[in-house]
């Protein structure tokens, strides 16, 4: 009886050791299993690792509590609608020309001379030389040719002539203004200008009010920071001259046409269709947005150093900021809403961006959901882009020009060149422009772990109806003119006839994300009142004095958009181009 409790109490420490060495096994396992990174308890939308690509089948994203698990498919599945082309887009074209009695009405008086200076990145100044052409018509001025901006963040020494065909342009409008490319002179001198500023959607009465008397006593005027200076809303004749400019005068130089036409060209060689994306991820961006993305002390650090740049930037709340829409997708929301709505893992992107917050490890997830990621610097050699690589506008014009020929133009922000990309889409055709319903999207992203993939995608294909592009999405009138040229679109009517039988067909119900989202996202709209509008993220005039500070590169930035008692700019006016 002894020997036996002798034994038991042997075996008792070799139980205790076989115990402690399972205990540290499975601590050992634990650790070394991937964790989400930089959680943050007090921001409820985690930034987590690189998505896990399980034999290129699915993205495990996160474990909820059930053990279940948000499993991405590679391919887009079948949605039952086209997802390159929109139905409709065949009842509807641009029509811009003038009509008879506008064309006779054109009267210069030889006396009055308009000149601009834009302001920002190329799709900006775009805005500023459409409108400085309406602006000249108004004043019955003879234009001179637009200055582009060569000072601000861009620092871009090109000028017109280099990015634009400048006698295209002058005998393209010759009917609807008078343009020269450089002042007269007069007793042997050039006029010297008088420089002044117009307040922000200055209308067609305030120029004659403001701007008339100054031009008859001067003769020459020069409108500084020409950015948004002219009304939204226009009688129909100014909006329809808006569009013969941007979509018909405006014409790239044959040398970027070229190239922007090889880098199509080398797409199309690799598929038949492809997506462009325009993602603006960078760190200023970012930073002025006054969102968070869950990269914990560092982001915070980081982009609050970028921040102090504007003096007067108000405090921002990132999750009331997230919720109402107003934060970019990052490269990882835009590849889960694209899979959403029906767009494989064969899929080729292309890729316009600048500097990507966070540079590969930010993409690592887009590129794992589409493997086939393409961009200006990867299709052409470095010897190709010489020319442009030193000047932002003219790389931006070769971005502007793939992404104008996509079959799918898609968009994380809704900033210049969004805006202008799809006016001119709906312009040509009706090309798939996608555009995310960020505001809805934001809860959806934030609680996809409580979900199904199903369910999931069918959420977003209903919050994305509106958003993908269609005719009718919007309500005339309504929204930024460059966006939804809507006086220049006009509409065959067997449209009305095809519009109202899609009308008498059932809706997608909202309930569960439940319902026929095939027939949804084809579905013609007469308004959206849900849309994303980035103009809400206005500052207070007394608050916004922008002024210039010193990068740490030693640059400049030339923010100086502002004048006392004007309205501030949009986020999308400064960085969004």
């Amino acid at each position: 009886m002894a020997r036996r409790r002798q034994q038991d109490r042997c075996l008792i420490p070799a139980i205790s050791s076989v115990f402690l060495i399972l205990i540290l096994f499975f601590l050992l396992l634990n650790f070394l299993t991937p964790f989400p990174l930089d959680i943050n308890p007090s921001f409820p939308f985690p930034r987590f690792a690189s998505p896990l690509l399980k034999n290129g089948v699915e993205v495990q994203i996160n474990a909820i509590e059930e053990e279940e698990y948000f499993r991405v498919p590679s391919g887009g599945g079948s949605s039952g609608h086209d997802i390159w082309s929109s139905t409709l887009s065949k009842f509807y074209y641009g029509c811009s020309n003038a009509s008879n009695n506008f064309t006779t009405e054109a009267i210069t008086h030889s006396n009055r001379y308009l000149l601009i200076a834009t302001s920002g990145g190329l799709n900006q100044q775009r805005t500023g030389i459409t409108d400085a052409v309406v602006a000249a018509r108004i004043l019955n001025a003879t234009l001179v040719v637009p200055k582009l901006d060569q000072k601000s963040y861009w620092k871009d020494s090109s000028n017109f002539s280099e990015i634009f065909d400048v006698d295209w342009f002058i005998s393209f409008l010759s009917k609807d203004v008078k343009i020269i490319k450089q002042l007269p002179k007069k007793g042997g001198k050039v006029i010297t200008p008088y420089t002044t500023r117009v307040p922000r959607k200055c209308t067609p009465r305030c120029y004659q009010n403001r701007l008339l008397p100054v031009l008859l006593k001067k003769h020459a005027v020069r409108l500084t920071k020409f950015d948004y200076r002219l009304a939204n809303k226009l009688d129909t004749e100014l909006q329809k001259l808006r569009c013969r400019v941007n979509y018909h005068a405006l014409k790239f130089t044959d040398h970027i046409i070229e190239m922007g036409r090889i880098l199509t060209q080398r797409m199309r060689e690799k598929s038949r269709h492809f997506i462009a994306l325009h993602l603006r991820y960078e760190p200023d961006m970012l930073a002025f947005s006054g969102c968070y993305y869950g990269g914990g002390e560092k982001e915070r650090r980081e982009l609050g150093a970028i921040r102090k740049r504007w003096k007067t930037l108000h405090i921002s709340n990132p999750e009331k900021e997230r919720r109402h829409g107003k934060c970019p997708l990052t490269p990882e929301e835009v590849g889960l809403m694209l899979r959403a709505l029906g767009f494989g893992n064969d899929v080729h992107i292309y890729v316009a961006s600048g500097e990507v917050y966070g540079g590969e490890e930010t993409l690592a997830p887009l590129k794992a959901l589409f493997p086939n990621f393409h961009s200006k610097e990867i299709l052409a050699s470095k010897e190709e882009l010489v020319p442009f690589t030193s000047f932002s506008s003219r790389m931006a014009a070769l971005d502007f020009i793939v992404c104008d020929e996509s079959d799918v133009f898609v968009t994380n922000n809704n900033g210049n060149m969004a805006k202008i990309l799809a006016g001119r889409r709906r312009y040509f055709g009706h090309k798939r422009t996608i555009r995310p319903n960020a505001k809805k999207l934001s809860s959806l992203f934030l609680n996809r772990t409580s979900m199904t993939w199903e369910t999931f995608a069918s959420k977003v294909r209903t919050n994305q109806i509106g958003f993908m592009g269609e005719p009718n999405e919007v309500r005339p009138g309504r929204g930024e003119f460059h966006e939804n040229p809507t006086p220049c679109i006009c509409e065959d009517p067997a449209a009305k006839a095809l519009e109202s039988s899609y009308k008498t067909q059932p809706k997608i119900s909202s309930k569960n994300g439940k319902g026929n989202t095939s027939k949804g996202l084809t579905e013609p709209m007469d308004f959206i009142d849900d849309e994303l509008e980035w103009s809400d993220m206005d500052y207070e005039e007394h608050q916004m004095e922008l002024r210039e500070k010193g990068l740490e590169n030693g640059t400049q930035l030339d923010y100086d958009l502002f004048i006392k008692s004007e309205e501030p700019p949009e986020l999308s006016e400064i960085l969004s181009d």
